[in-house]
């Protein structure tokens, strides 16, 4: 599992520009499926195969990113996030982070996120306690504005986090654990499946945009009449300081979250109780949770008149450059979906 996780998450795969992530697994999925294809958004889908109801499980392919909005005559670039309502002010724990800019043409340079510091700092601005998006911006070490062109770097290129990933025993740490988790247990679980075992037409999905608003997923109906689906997501974790445990009950270790209801909708209560008695079954912990300030790709699926489950391993500090997941966490989900697609039970 560290071995997949390690390569999924250290691969760029900004929001809008997920197509280093979809193509690594279109040459890695193709052998062992049916169908295979991108899609007109980018959305990967593969068909694995099986006979019965058209069944669905997805993840989402792209990370928390920025993108390039103004280039200074200094060279540093300046920044605006590419999702929805995100304020700097809660983002400070990525300063000092390494960055990777991708440039136009494909070039990868390397910088940092940085803002004034030290002191080289106003005492007004050592005693401001919020910081605003004028003040962060990426320094990959060039002269001026010419020299970063010339590395192919221009207004609207994504930047990502560019941390190692690491792990701390089963501890797993590193950017875009949200959600290449996801995808590292749907990869795992296609090279565990054999298709004459599936008690489903089972097909798998790399959704594109999602951290945008759900973007990719949408168009996923329209091309194929799935009956379920099962979303993979990162889960929320109250297992550390400052964070209450009667507001999030989960804690890393415990088993992948079977999750009711998030911020928007009521995900599927059969659908999520057959998952909780198979994985009694099995002999899997598994663990119920609801939600707070949280969506995933369910959402669009539910609109759609799909009945959908939220399967969601949980992860501390999520949304920053060290997410940290369990590794038993990921492999139970992986036991828990292969006992799913093999019973004949739902």
């Amino acid at each position: 599992m560290f071995e997949i996780i390690k390569v999924l998450t250290e691969l760029p795969g900004a929001v809008g520009n997920e197509h280093l992530v979809q193509d690594f697994l279109y040459e890695r999925w193709a052998p062992r499926c049916k169908e295979i294809h991108l899609d007109g958004v980018g959305n990967l889908i593969a068909r694995v195969g099986g006979q019965g109801k058209k069944l669905l499980i997805t993840a989402h392919a792209d990370e928390t990113s920025f993108l390039v909005k103004s280039i200074s005559d200094g060279g540093f670039l300046f920044l605006n996030s590419n999702r929805p309502g995100l304020r700097p002010a809660s983002w400070l724990y990525f300063i000092g982070q390494p960055a990777l800019v991708l440039g136009l043409d494909g070039q990868r340079v390397e910088g940092v996120f940085a803002t004034a510091t030290g002191h080289a700092t106003t005492a007004a601005q050592r005693e401001r306690h919020q910081l605003e998006w004028s003040d962060i911006f990426v320094d990959i070490g060039a002269r001026d504005e010419a020299e970063v062109r010339g590395q192919g770097v221009d207004i609207g290129c994504p930047v990502v986090w560019n941390p190692e990933t690491r792990r701390f025993g089963k501890f797993l740490c590193g950017k875009a654990m949200d959600d290449r988790a996801g995808l590292a247990i749907m990869d795992c679980l296609l090279m565990e499946l054999e298709s004459g075992t599936l008690k489903y037409d089972l097909y798998l999905a790399s959704t594109v945009q999602e951290e945008l608003g759900m973007v990719g997923v949408s168009a996923l109906p329209g091309q194929v009449p799935f009956d379920l689906a099962i979303c993979l997501d990162i889960g929320l974790a109250g297992d550390i300081p400052t964070i209450e445990t009667r507001d999030i009950p989960v804690k890393l270790g415990g088993g992948p979250v079977l999750v009711l209801k998030d911020n928007y909708v009521h995900y599927s209560r059969p659908l999520t109780l057959s998952l909780r008695s198979i994985a009694e079954a099995n002999g899997i912990p598994v663990q119920l949770a609801v939600f707070p300030s949280y969506a995933s790709d369910g959402l669009e699926l539910i609109k759609a008149g799909i009945e959908t489950a939220l399967v969601a391993p949980p992860t501390r500090y999520t949304h920053s450059p060290f997410e940290m997941a369990h590794e038993d966490d990921l492999m139970l989900a992986v036991d828990l979906l292969k006992a799913f697609v093999v019973a004949d039970t739902y």
